[in-house]
C-alpha cells in the first residue's frame, strides 16, 4: 500500500467491523467534523485504525458536497494544531495505538500526504489524466525526519500548503472536479471530486487518531 489514494478505495469492501460514516453521493447526508466526532464516540467498540470510519464514496456529487469538503480542508490546520497543543516530546513519541505510528509520525505524515495530493491536483488540472508517482507512506514515516523532527515544521508547512490548496479548490469549476489522474499502483483513474472528498476525510481521520489517543491515554 503506497499512499492515501492507494489505501482508501470507496469501491472496495471495508475490513470487518469498520463502519462507514462518509456517504457523499446521491441523497446522502453531508457529514461534517462534528458529526464524525459524535458518531465515532457513539459507536462504542471503535476500531482504533478508523475512529471516524473509512471513507465511503457514494458516486456523483453536488457543489454543496464540495463546499463542505473545501471547508473541512480549510479548517484542518487549525484543528490539527488544537489536537496536538500542549503535548510533550514523550507524548508525541507515543504510538496512537499498538502497532501504529507515533503522534509525531502522524503529524509529519499529514504534511507528506497532503503535499502529494496538492501536486496531483495541479497535475490533473494542467495535463490529461496524468500518471502520478506513488510513494510508500510506511517507509516515508520511518525516515529520520518523520521520527524526530519538531512537529512545528510540519504544522507550518500544512498552514501554507492548505492556504494554497484552498485557494485552488475555491476557484475550480464544476468541470475541473471531473478531471482525473491515474494511480499506477492500484490501476485506478481518480477524479478530483473523489480526491477532494477523500482528503477532507483524510485530515479528520488522522486528527481523530490523535484526539482519541489523548482521551484514552489521558494526555
Amino acid at each position: 500500500m503506497a499512499d492515501a489514494e492507494g489505501l482508501f478505495d470507496g469501491n472496495k469492501q471495508h475490513p470487518s467491523g469498520v463502519q462507514s460514516l462518509l456517504f457523499f453521493g446521491g441523497d446522502a447526508k453531508i457529514m461534517t467534523w462534528n458529526d464524525l466526532k459524535h458518531n465515532g464516540r457513539e459507536r462504542g467498540n471503535m476500531d482504533l485504525r478508523y475512529p471516524i470510519g473509512q471513507f465511503d464514496w457514494g458516486g456523483s456529487t453536488s457543489p454543496e458536497h464540495r463546499k463542505v469538503w473545501v471547508r473541512e480542508i480549510k479548517g484542518m490546520p487549525e484543528k490539527l494544531r488544537a489536537a496536538v497543543q500542549g503535548l510533550s516530546h514523550e507524548q508525541l513519541d507515543t504510538a496512537y495505538r499498538e502497532g501504529g505510528w507515533t503522534i509525531r509520525q502522524v503529524v509529519h505524515h499529514l504534511a507528506d500526504s497532503h503535499m502529494n495530493s496538492y501536486i496531483r491536483f495541479k497535475l490533473a488540472l494542467t495535463e490529461e489524466n496524468p500518471t502520478i508517482k506513488p510513494y510508500d507512506e510506511q517507509k516515508w514515516a520511518a525516515l529520520h525526519d518523520s521520527l524526530t523532527q519538531d512537529i512545528e515544521a510540519s504544522l507550518a508547512l500544512i498552514d501554507g500548503l492548505h492556504a494554497r490548496w484552498v485557494a485552488l479548490l475555491e476557484n475550480m469549476k464544476d468541470g475541473d472536479y471531473l478531471r482525473t489522474f491515474y494511480h499506477p499502483e492500484n490501476q485506478r483513474t481518480t477524479s478530483l471530486e473523489y480526491a477532494a472528498g477523500m482528503y477532507a476525510w483524510h485530515g479528520n481521520h488522522h486528527i481523530a487518531h490523535i484526539t482519541s489517543a489523548r482521551e484514552r491515554f489521558g494526555f
